[in-house]
């Protein structure tokens, strides 16, 4: 996947290579891709990060100016019994790519997780906050953001969560088909975060690879706080609203114990985006906004 290729006879613009460009953020990335980047983007089957060799030989033969890696291995439950595949891509995969960047004069832009913290705070998360990950998806990444600090200390580090978009499974997406599907639906009321659509996220990076001399860890989500029965409540009336369910079902408010997972969650993962929303000269738009947004995008798509 390309866009913005330069024509012949003119200077080519900055290569930006993009990982895991079909999923919901990489194909966001793409899609908002500035016109002054020459974007490459790699699907899963033309670029495995937890190849070594491969990344390190892609990356040298097309010396990109950075790379944004939107590649994850993202089942949170099934890591817990698949933790060897869940630990290449998330922790080895992202240092293969800091060191081949590293090697090759290239920055990287790293996607990570609000599953390194405990959700034990009553405050946003910041950066520096101590991490204590709960399950095997939270340490492979906190794993994949170490091994990218220590390869490539000029590298960007950009915590999110809740992701969502009009492309890929997620939670906005299931909760539209269980809508139109049932009567009543009973959702988690008691894990607290804020959505973030994958649009707002991609708009974030493209905005802080503008910006070589920003590195270290931020976060980034949209504005605001919920859970995931509040979120639930709103793809309702703003799914009704603009004609993408006939009606809204019954939505009962229950305990993170009465939908027992695999892997735990942490009950609160409210991350501080204040350093992000000031250094890369952005503001942040509350998440009931960028949902009723992202549903129009999904409607027109």
């Amino acid at each position: 996947m390309e866009t913005s290729i330069a024509a012949a006879g003119v200077i080519l613009a900055e290569k930006i290579l993009i990982t895991g460009a079909g999923g919901q953020l990489g194909r966001e990335l793409l899609r908002a891709a500035p016109e002054d980047f020459h974007c490459v983007g790699l699907t899963r089957a033309e670029l495995d990060i937890g190849d070594a060799a491969a990344v390190t030989e892609l990356i040298g033969r097309e010396q990109p100016a950075a790379v944004i890696n939107a590649a994850a291995y993202t089942a949170v439950d099934r890591a817990e019994d698949d933790s060897e595949a869940a630990h290449r891509i998330n922790a080895d995969g992202a240092g293969n790519l800091a060191r081949a960047c590293q090697a090759n004069g290239a920055r990287l832009l790293h996607v990570s997780t609000d599953f390194v913290f405990d959700g034990t705070a009553s405050t946003p998360y910041k950066p520096e906050d101590p991490t204590a990950p709960l399950g095997t998806y939270g340490r492979s990444k906190l794993a994949g953001e170490e091994q990218v600090l220590a390869a490539a200390p000029r590298s960007l580090i950009m915590r999110t969560g809740w992701v969502y978009s009009a492309y890929g499974a997620n939670f906005v997406k299931t909760m539209l088909r269980l809508m139109s599907e049932r009567d009543s639906l009973g959702v988690v009321t008691d894990q607290v975060g804020t959505p973030t659509w994958a649009q707002g996220l991609a708009q974030s990076l493209w905005q802080a690879t503008r910006q070589p001399a920003l590195a270290g860890i931020y976060h980034w989500s949209d504005a605001g706080v919920c859970s995931w029965y509040d979120f639930a409540l709103a793809i309702a009336e703003e799914g009704e609203a603009c004609g993408l369910l006939a009606g809204q079902p019954a939505i009962n408010p229950i305990p993170a114990s009465d939908y027992p997972t695999p892997a735990a969650r942490p009950s609160f993962s409210v991350l501080d985006k204040s350093a992000s929303w000031r250094d890369l000269e952005l503001k942040g738009i509350h998440w009931r906004v960028q949902l009723r947004a992202m549903l129009q995008d999904l409607k027109e798509l």
